[in-house]
C-alpha cells in the first residue's frame, strides 16, 4: 500500500530532526577521514549553497555556520519554496514556516548539526559497513577524495562521500539503495571557509510580524520507576536503541512516545501516539516523506509510525515488534533503557 505523506507526517519525519577493496591500514585511515568530516561540520566556521536531489523536486539551500568563544550559531535556508528558515543558537532551535504563518521553537538535546543531509559516524562504523576510499578529483576547485561507505546487510544504505582533502568537508554526498543506485545526493555548488560570519547572517531574512509562535515541547524521558507499556521485541542485527523520551506533534493534545534507534550511522524515530479522541481512522502502510522513508502501523488502538533513511523493510522490521504486549524474556524494557539499565 503506497501512502500519500500529510502534512503531519512530513513534520514527524523532519523531526526524526547520504569502491574497491583497500588494505586495512587504508580503510584505518578513511575511517579518520570520516572522524575529520564529523570534526570540520561542528566546528569549522562555513558558508556554503548546495543542491539537495532526492525524491520531491530539486531544492537549493544555503548554510552558514560558526563557532565563537564555545558557542554555536547556525542558519539553514531553503531558497526553494515554500522557503523555510532554520535558526539554532546552540540548543535553541527556531523552525520558521512562511507556507503555514508560524514559527515552531523547540530546545534539542542532542544540539546536532541543521545539516542533516550529511551523515555522521561513530568510532564503530566498519562493524556494519566497510569503508574504503576511492578515487580522487577536483570540486569547486579544490582537490577531492572519495570515501565509500557500503553496509555489511540489506538492512542498511551505502553511501558514497567526496571530501575536501584540505578541510575534509563534504562536497558531494550521496546515499545509495542495495544496487547502488542514488537515492539522495547533496552537491555543494560554492563553499567558504573561516571567512568573517556576522551576527546578521544568523538572523532570518523573513517578515515574522504576521506569525504565529509556537514553543514545541521538550518532555524529559521517563523517570525512575515510571511505566513505559511498550516493547521491543527485535531489531536488525548492530542496531541499538538510543533515546527514549516523548514528543508534542501537531494535531495532538498528548505526547507521543519517541524511539530512536540507530546503527551509528543510519537512524530511525519511531512515534507511539496514544488513542485519539475521537478515535481517528486506523493508518497502514508504506510510504515516503522526502529521502525517508515511512512505515506506519495501528495496534492496540495506538499509531506506531517509523521514519528512516533505510530500506522500507528495515522500518517494518523495527515497528512490527513494537507491542503492548507482556515482554518476552529477550525483549529491550525501554524505561529500563531510558534510565541506562543494561540489557538482560
Amino acid at each position: 500500500m503506497s501512502l500519500r505523506p500529510s502534512r503531519r507526517v512530513l513534520w514527524v519525519a523532519a523531526l526524526a530532526g547520504l569502491l574497491g577493496a583497500g588494505a586495512a591500514c587504508a580503510g584505518d585511515d578513511a575511517e579518520r577521514w570520516l572522524t575529520e568530516m564529523n570534526q570540520a561540520l561542528a566546528g569549522r566556521n562555513y558558508q556554503a549553497e548546495f543542491l539537495h536531489r532526492g525524491h520531491g523536486p530539486l531544492e537549493k539551500l544555503r548554510i552558514f555556520h560558526r563557532v565563537h568563544d564555545g558557542h554555536v550559531a547556525e542558519r539553514l535556508v531553503n531558497m526553494s519554496p515554500p522557503g523555510r528558515e532554520f535558526v539554532r543558537h546552540d540548543a535553541e532551535l527556531q523552525c520558521y514556516l512562511p507556507d503555514q504563518g508560524m514559527v515552531l521553537t523547540e530546545t534539542r538535546s542532542d544540539r546536532g548539526s541543521l545539516f542533516g543531509a550529511v551523515p555522521t559516524f561513530d568510532a564503530d562504523v566498519d562493524k556494519n559497513y566497510r569503508v574504503e576510499f576511492g578515487g580522487r578529483a577536483r570540486i569547486l576547485s579544490r582537490a577531492a577524495r572519495l570515501i565509500a561507505v557500503t553496509p555489511r546487510d540489506s538492512y542498511r544504505f551505502g553511501y558514497r562521500l567526496w571530501l575536501d582533502e584540505e578541510s575534509k568537508l563534504p562536497l558531494v554526498t550521496e546515499l545509495l539503495d542495495a544496487d547502488g543506485q542514488k537515492l539522495e545526493e547533496v552537491l555543494f555548488t560554492s563553499l567558504e571557509i573561516d571567512g568573517p560570519l556576522p551576527d546578521a547572517l544568523f538572523r532570518t531574512s523573513l517578515d515574522t510580524s504576521h506569525f504565529v509562535w509556537s514553543r514545541q515541547a521538550s518532555d524529559p524521558p521517563p523517570a525512575p520507576g515510571a511505566v513505559v507499556p511498550w516493547r521491543l521485541s527485535r531489531m536488525p542485527p548492530g542496531f541499538r536503541l538510543s533515546s527514549v523520551g516523548e514528543q508534542h506533534l501537531p494535531g495532538s493534545d498528548q505526547p507521543a512516545t519517541h524511539l530512536v534507534i540507530s546503527d551509528g550511522l543510519a537512524s530511525v524515530s519511531v512515534f507511539i501516539e496514544g488513542p485519539p479522541a475521537p478515535p481517528r481512522r486506523p493508518t497502514n502502510g508504506r510510504g515516503q516523506a522526502g529521502s525517508a522513508a515511512v512505515y506506519m502501523k495501528f495496534t492496540a488502538g495506538h499509531q506506531i509510525t517509523a521514519v528512516g533513511e533505510v530500506p522500507p523493510a528495515t522500518l517494518e522490521f523495527i515497528a512490527s515488534g513494537v507491542s503492548a504486549d507482556p515482554p518476552a524474556k529477550d525483549s529491550l524494557d525501554l524505561a529500563d533503557a531510558a534510565r541506562g539499565r543494561p540489557r538482560p
